[in-house]
């Protein structure tokens, strides 16, 4: 009751800096000509989208977005989709790059991303700032890690979920007393510390941060005369040893809205080919793992003026189907079709992720199939039927997954029928 009274008030003011700037290498080729945030994830999203609605729908809406890989279809992206408001300054999305100097020209880490942006902290005061990521797909209401850090009188909060021990080696992991105090850190261990109440499970990092404000800028200047750069490998674990520093548990975190099917705690690191095509599978089917669908807690994304879906015939199971995209007369199973996915008659399409402006030709087959966006798929071509040769013009995971990369930029899918190309009998 205090904490809701001190920020009506105006005062608790919360400020926000998103971590934009990952290169995502193990995400090519879809980051080959973009950055990791600015990837598209489900019918009309982009990832960056998830951390931005959890700061905004949790009324965090003074947001820096600290960017430096290929940001441009960022920089569009968020000039369309996150005009969060014109009447009130507190209100914003901005992208900052890297604050060029003689010394530097790009960020070296997460926390000299931060330290090279403190000047925007002194135009807002803030009380406490939020370091997110912006690379995960989840739900987060953050005040409630807002409410549990000022109960604690922390310093400094580190959101932690908790997995299941034989995937800690996957993580950086928490250490922590039964108060959730932070007492130490090990990096991918091979035999990682349980928490403290639950021995088959550990606390892994989010790399979500909240920093009362005064210590941030203290602890950052130090940063920058030791040559730390990284708030989870450098900052805060020193910090750890003479501050106050808690572990949020996630999983005590309720959304509104959020059904009785959907996995408790629910957060993916979408950070390899194959983990973003499983994250797509967790937002497929009538009780999904995540369900985009939370009228409570909506996911904000661009704003598109264009017409509806069309399916003129056709066999679908399971599948999401983008804003215009137009199916005629063929099947399609456990996929994802983006805005503006033309899918021509004969086609066989299952376990595929098909980006905007994609037009899939006559007969063509495809299975277990990312196709990235302005790509013409030949009538009766055949893609993840055969991986000699589909690495002949394609990249293949370990896990099979064939991703076609970004074709020749093309706007016109849904038009070609107008042009010559035709898609119906």
């Amino acid at each position: 009751m205090e904490t809701d009274m001190l920020e009506r008030r105006g005062r608790g003011k919360v400020m926000a800096f998103v971590m934009a700037g990952g290169e995502g290498s193990r995400l090519r080729p879809l980051t080959t000509d973009r950055c990791k945030p600015a990837v598209p994830f489900g019918s009309r999203y982009r990832i960056v989208d998830f951390v931005l609605t959890n700061l905004v729908n949790s009324d965090i809406r003074s947001i820096y977005l600290l960017v430096q890989y290929k940001p441009q279809s960022l920089i569009e992206h968020i000039r369309k989709a996150w005009t969060v408001s014109a009447l009130f300054s507190d209100q914003f999305v901005t992208v900052v790059p890297p604050q060029m100097t003689k010394e530097r020209t790009l960020f070296g880490g997460t926390s000299d991303a931060v330290y090279q942006s403190l000047n925007l902290m002194d135009m807002h005061r803030p009380d406490l700032v939020a370091v997110f990521g912006a690379d995960h797909i989840y739900r987060m209401d953050v005040r409630q890690m807002v409410r549990f850090h000022r109960e604690n009188d922390a310093d400094i909060s580190v959101a932690a979920l908790p997995v299941p021990l034989e995937q800690a080696s996957n993580f950086g992991i928490i250490e922590t007393d039964e108060s959730r105090r932070i007492s130490g850190f090990q990096e991918k261990p091979r035999q990682a510390k349980s928490m403290p109440n639950d021995p088959r499970r550990a606390y892994a990092s989010m790399g979500n941060y909240l920093f009362n404000a005064d210590l941030l800028r203290v602890a950052l200047e130090e940063a920058h005369k030791q040559g730390e750069t990284d708030f989870g490998h450098d900052v805060i674990p020193r910090l750890s040893r003479s501050h106050r520093v808690f572990a949020y548990d996630f999983s005590t975190n309720i959304v509104p809205g959020t059904k009785p099917y959907e996995e408790k705690g629910y957060w993916r690191d979408v950070g390899t080919l194959d983990t973003y095509f499983e994250a797509h599978r967790d937002v497929l089917g009538l009780e999904p793992h995540f369900d985009v669908f939370n009228p409570q807690w909506p996911i904000f994304s661009s704003h598109y003026d264009g017409p509806t879906a069309w399916v003129k015939q056709g066999k679908l199971d399971n599948v999401v189907l983008g804003a215009a995209a137009i199916v005629n007369n063929a099947t399609i199973r456990n996929s994802i079709l983006r805005r503006e996915v033309v899918v021509e008659p004969g086609a066989q399409i299952e376990d595929c992720i098909i980006m905007d402006y994609v037009r899939i030709g006559r007969g063509a087959r495809l299975r277990h199939v990312v196709i990235d966006r302005h790509n013409v798929v030949p009538p009766g071509a055949k893609i993840g039927f055969d991986h000699a040769s589909d690495r002949a013009k394609y990249h293949v995971t370990e896990g099979g997954l064939v991703v076609v990369p970004l074709g020749d930029v093309r706007y016109y899918s849904r038009e070609e029928q107008r042009l010559g190309g035709g898609y119906s009998e």
